[in-house]
């Protein structure tokens, strides 16, 4: 049984076993002179072969996320009276009211007379 490789994986393997081919490593499969300088002694070539030929030692590890047969749980939610809720919205209108009273909204006369200095050459 033969084992499809990604192309990442082929090019992994073909890397590695080349670069063994390139120390002068053993050849896993018998190639005559005649085809060792056809391919000018290639090593990715020769690595090629041999792994086309599929002798090559080298496993591909692909580890997978485990299973988990546990059932999941419904998150508790906390049971809040109607009296509650209105105290808690009556808060947040109270800070937004706070906020808004900081961030007040710009006069168009503040913006104008802003403007006006500016094309005098003034400065406040």
């Amino acid at each position: 049984m033969k084992q499809a490789f990604s192309k990442f994986e082929k090019a992994r393997i073909l890397g590695a076993r080349a670069l063994q081919v390139a120390m002068n490593a053993p050849l896993l499969v018998k190639i005559n002179q005649e085809d060792l300088e056809k391919i000018r002694f290639d090593a990715l070539k020769i690595a090629e072969i041999e792994f086309e030929s599929g002798i090559l030692p080298i496993s591909v590890k692909r580890p997978f996320p485990e299973k988990k047969e546990s059932k999941l749980k419904r998150a508790k939610e906390k049971k809040i009276s109607d009296h509650e809720k209105e105290e808690l919205e009556s808060k947040e209108e109270e800070e937004i009211v706070k906020e808004g009273e900081i961030m007040q909204l710009a006069n168009p006369e503040d913006e104008q007379d802003e403007d006006s200095s500016e094309g005098n050459g003034e400065e406040e």
